[in-house]
């Protein structure tokens, strides 16, 4: 039995749902965002509450129950609050710069490495070892996060590499003669 899936999403001012069959589409002040369930579910809107129930008693439909409401979740906080990830760089000469669209990241390779930055993701570097990635879609927001940590990843002998803000990266003892 889903316990995310049993809480209803309830709407805050200045949001609007509608839902058609299997399609939730979301309006709020930064954007709108739909979103299409399996056939497992069934999504019902009600006095600005949305609720997600399972067709049958099947794995796939209780699966498919915690996981629908999830995502009606993340569209109802992404267009009224919008999410947001930290980056730290730490490291010798390890730096981040925004240039128009692209980050330009310096990260001890022989070349500095440029990204561009996808539609409906916004990047700011408030320090040369700070980048704070935004958005209101919470898979974009996560997956660009993981590709810029992906090009240097926190290392456990010295912590150099590029880690979230807040991770704990565990340390290991050097070689000792």
């Amino acid at each position: 039995m889903s316990r995310i899936g049993k809480r209803p999403v309830e709407l805050p001012a200045g949001v609007t749902a509608s839902v058609s069959g299997q399609t939730v589409e979301v309006k709020g002040p930064k954007g709108a965002h739909t979103f299409n369930a399996t056939d497992d579910v069934t999504i019902t809107l009600e006095d600005n509450v949305i609720t997600v129930k399972p067709r049958g008693k099947s794995k796939r439909a209780l699966q498919q129950w915690g996981m629908s409401r999830t995502m009606v979740a993340n569209m109802v906080t992404g267009v009224t609050t919008g999410f947001k990830k930290e980056l730290e760089l730490t490291g010798v000469g390890y730096r981040a710069q925004m240039q128009g669209n692209t980050l330009k990241l310096s990260l001890g390779y022989s070349h500095d490495v440029n990204f561009e930055v996808p539609e409906g993701v916004t990047i700011t570097c408030p320090k040369q070892t700070e980048v704070m990635i935004e958005g209101d879609d919470v898979q974009l927001v996560g997956q660009v996060a993981a590709k810029i940590r992906g090009w240097r990843e926190p290392e456990p002998y010295k912590g150099k590499g590029i880690k979230y803000k807040g991770e704990y990266v565990f340390r290991k003892e050097g070689k000792k003669k």
